[in-house]
């Protein structure tokens, strides 16, 4: 059965307590923090999460890349952010920690014949996550590969190239999936079937509408969407994302009429 979560920074409100307030207000199991400077709130994170009855569904490394770079300052500079990460989702419980490997354009030197910089990049992301998947184990923590569209990135667009990781490292329990609804509709031919065909190794769905709206926003199948989840009894995590604008009080009405609308969608 799919639990359901929302990204923090949806939520409305200026303290920590109004935003968990919130969410379970509205229901949810848990929410997905931003890692970025997760450290020094550890505590007051862990403290609410559980006045609230909440979980920390799992951790984001955001705009973070650097791991398939060039620069080796800048791999290492991503790896130790990683451990960071990881070592926050430990303290806190979570499932995940989602990652995008590389934004933007590749900045490989083209080694050919030996080997492009798309090549480069493939085999450093798998020396990336055999190095990591034992640390992921022994952290009880998974690590998600989210692709994105390639307006975003050049590296990883779609779900069936993230999958072809996961075999390098021979489907290992802790190196899993994540999915953004909003870019895999601009990537995939069939977003419902390949949520579906994946399922198995995803461990968060991110549920963003046409143009990062909310849910319900746009234009995406979500009707099918959670038809095809529902087929497959999908079992990890749904992530309510994207933009919300205006006052707070719009802000609560616009994620209100979100849920009310993945309820329609049997998503929930």
């Amino acid at each position: 059965m799919a639990k359901l979560a929302i990204r923090e920074a949806l939520l409305p409100g200026a303290a920590l307590n109004e935003r968990l307030t919130l969410a379970r207000e509205l229901g949810l199991a848990g929410v997905e923090f931003d890692a970025a400077g997760l450290d020094a709130r550890i505590d007051e994170i862990d403290e609410e999460l559980r006045a609230q009855g909440l979980r920390a569904s799992g951790l984001n490394m955001g705009a973070t890349d650097g791991w398939v770079s060039a620069k080796i300052e800048r791999r290492r500079r991503a790896n130790d952010q990683l451990r960071e990460a990881m070592s926050c989702a430990l303290d806190l419980g979570a499932d995940y920690v989602t990652f995008v490997p590389h934004y933007g354009a590749s900045d490989m030197p083209d080694l050919t014949p030996f080997a492009s910089p798309m090549e480069l990049q493939k085999e450093l992301l798998i020396w990336l996550l055999r190095g990591f998947s034992d640390l992921a184990e022994a952290m009880d923590t998974a690590l998600a590969l989210l692709p994105l569209c390639r307006a975003e990135t050049a590296f990883l667009t779609r779900l069936e190239q993230a999958a072809k990781f996961r075999r390098e490292v021979d489907h290992h329990p802790k190196i899993m999936l994540a999915a953004s609804t909003c870019d895999m509709a601009l990537e995939e031919a069939n977003l419902p079937a390949c949520l579906a065909n994946h399922a198995d190794a995803t461990r968060v769905i991110y549920l963003a509408d046409s143009g990062r709206a909310l849910a319900g926003g746009g234009e995406l199948p979500f009707q099918a969407i959670g038809a095809a989840l529902q087929e497959i009894a999908y079992p990890g995590w749904l992530v309510l994302d994207g933009r919300s604008a205006g006052s707070e009080g719009e802000r609560r009405a616009a994620l209100s009429a979100c849920l009310d609308y993945l309820r329609h969608c049997r998503l929930i």
